[in-house]
């Protein structure tokens, strides 16, 4: 296929999958049922980062956070302290989701997930802004088996559920599925979430040759979509990822 015909289909898929009946079946109709920001924040952040495994083991998993929040995010984070919580999802135990809503409180109290993916003062680009993250996240008293939970770009890692979470904050569009409340982040920054779905079309398609699903290779990959769309390549995570989801 010629770069053209790559965009015209890619273009086609975007349009077929970005819709608002992708909400149904993802775990993003979980911060759907929210209408306060920073309600909405939290459980995306909190369910984007369990997001490995079936949608549907994430959806419940996701559900059961909410339950332990009492359905009120906000308001039980920052009244939060630790007590016991009974929560497991894959690696992703009650120890880790202690830690989570710690720092988050911690997070909230200096100003809000936005604020905290400020530009970083060495690092350019979406790249910077979650190692800034990262950093802030991590303040908080942990034990180092939770920081697996939070990836570092700067060892290489593609972060996927975290930009999946800043895709579902930053990029709006007519379709409802992502929020786009973020103003401080351009969606020409966002780099999409790497996952065997999307990596395993994008080489089909010729847009990555590097084999490890790493940073290079999501670099790689969005030098690629910005040649197609440099105001707003992350859009093509619906397609890519709805390619092998849905197909």
């Amino acid at each position: 296929m010629t770069h053209t015909e790559i965009k015209e289909y890619l273009d086609f898929k975007t349009e077929q999958y970005n819709t608002s009946s992708f909400i149904e079946t993802d775990p993003i109709q979980l911060p759907h049922r929210f209408t306060k920001k920073e309600d909405i924040e939290i459980v995306a952040f909190l369910v984007a980062t369990i997001a490995w495994g079936n949608r549907t083991s994430i959806i419940r998993s996701g559900n059961r956070i909410i339950d332990i929040m009492e359905h009120d995010p906000y308001h039980f984070i920052l009244n939060y302290t630790s007590k016991p919580i009974e929560f497991v999802h894959r690696t992703f135990n009650a120890i880790d989701l202690d830690f989570f809503f710690r720092s988050l409180r911690n997070i909230y109290e200096k100003g809000g997930l936005e604020k905290a993916f400020v530009i970083h003062p060495e690092t350019e680009g979406i790249k910077g802004r979650i190692i800034q993250f990262r950093e802030l996240f991590l303040s908080t008293e942990h034990e180092k088996r939770s920081e697996k939970h939070i990836s570092n770009p700067q060892k290489n890692s593609a972060a996927k559920r975290i930009n999946m979470f800043l895709r579902w904050m930053v990029r709006n569009d007519s379709t409802g599925v992502d929020f786009g409340f973020w103003r401080s982040i351009p969606t020409s920054e966002l780099y999409l979430p790497l996952d065997v779905h999307t990596s395993k079309n994008a080489r089909e398609l010729g847009l990555i040759t590097r084999k490890q699903n790493d940073w290079k290779a999501l670099d790689e990959l969005m030098e690629n979509l910005k040649s197609f769309d440099p105001e707003d390549p992350v859009k093509y995570d619906f397609a890519l990822f709805g390619i092998g989801a849905f197909e």
